[in-house]
């Protein structure tokens, strides 16, 4: 079985495309298995003199669309997947997912960005690149 860790975020740009590249993937549908995954970022904020944080919040079976239009892309493809709803750091956790399911790919959305804009913002993309210990497919968004 070929495992595809799929990196959704909540945009919905480009979630076809994703989808597409694993459809592409050579052998059958049924040779392939992806876990789609879609990580809410860490983050606090002050209310009234408390802080409160993102895990507060967080509600993991709120599915973003851009997730559920994926799975029903690869659904009709026949490909079996599973949806993983997580909390922190997007990089950090996409790379421990894909450990743990011993992901034969990383396929992850990638937009621009100048140099400076990498430098100040980082990018998940980047940084899954940068750490993963197996091949990482990145679909550039328009």
């Amino acid at each position: 079985m070929y495992t595809v860790l799929l990196a959704v975020d909540k945009e919905q740009r480009n979630v076809q495309k994703l989808a597409d590249v694993v459809i592409d993937f050579p052998g059958s549908p049924e040779e392939k298995k992806a876990v789609i995954v879609n990580v809410e970022r860490e983050f606090d904020t002050p209310d009234e003199g408390e802080r409160v944080s993102s895990e507060d919040m967080f509600d993991a079976s709120n599915i973003p669309k851009s997730v559920t239009m994926v799975k029903e892309r690869l659904d009709s493809a026949g490909i079996e997947t599973t949806i993983r709803r997580e909390h922190g750091e997007p990089s950090d956790k996409i790379l421990e997912i894909a450990d743990v399911i011993d992901a034969d790919n990383i396929v992850i959305g990638g937009k621009k960005r100048s140099p400076a804009g990498k430098a100040l913002f980082g990018s998940v993309t980047q940084s899954v690149i940068l750490e993963a210990e197996r091949p990482v497919t990145v679909i550039q968004r328009e």
